[in-house]
């Protein structure tokens, strides 16, 4: 089986966010849904020195593109009670039959990485595919040919791999790996690890819009 994977390089990124903005309008997604979101990940404290001057004690910030990892070990397939979350077993990518959706939002709530999104207005989940379409026609992901930093690549797992290693998926604000997700992660230079509370996430209704 051809497992196709996303590949982000945290350095490169600069929160732009033109591959969420394209792919949210080319698929003309409702205010609260995103196949792909850009997460601000911000971090350190202020102080104020002799001069009385604040002065930065270990700030960082860094940007983290996600959208749907197509994990082999997919938890929302194996919560959705109608069939309807699939992995195809020749791309390996996860895919919503909305002709057997009913809505119910199992995958939504299973997922740790928040891809599936529920859509109010049809009543049914939706997701990123990684653009199927555009994979039948010889061309790549949306997001991926939309960003201006080259900071997001497609290809096979194996390509991903051989080009950017194993990466790191355990990268706050990124939850521990429980579903083998095929995201290669390249943490930023200032990148901390899953589970740290020294940052938090920054716009998060920006990030909706």
């Amino acid at each position: 089986m051809t497992q196709y994977a996303f590949a982000f390089d945290s350095n490169k990124c600069s929160g732009c966010r033109t591959c969420q903005v394209l792919c949210k309008e080319t698929y003309d997604l409702p205010l609260d849904n995103l196949f792909r979101r850009v997460i601000n990940y911000q971090g350190g404290s202020w102080s104020v020195n002799e001069n009385g001057t604040y002065v930065p004690n270990d700030m960082f910030g860094y940007f983290v593109s996600m959208g749907c990892n197509h994990c082999s070990d997919p938890v929302c397939v194996k919560q959705c009670p109608t069939g309807a979350m699939r992995k195809n077993p020749e791309t390996g990518i996860v895919t919503t039959d909305h002709d057997r959706c009913i809505g119910c939002r199992s995958c939504e709530m299973a997922c740790p990485y928040h891809a599936p999104a529920y859509n109010a207005e049809k009543r049914y989940m939706t997701k990123c595919d990684m653009c199927e379409h555009e994979l039948g026609a010889g061309e790549v992901p949306l997001c991926v040919r939309g960003c201006r930093d080259r900071a997001l690549d497609f290809g096979t797992i194996e390509e991903m791999r051989a080009k950017y290693g194993d990466g790191q998926i355990e990268t706050a604000p990124l939850p521990k790996n429980a579903t083998n997700p095929n995201f290669i992660l390249v943490p930023h230079r200032d990148a901390k690890p899953t589970g740290s509370a020294t940052g938090e996430i920054a716009d998060l209704e920006e990030e909706l819009d």
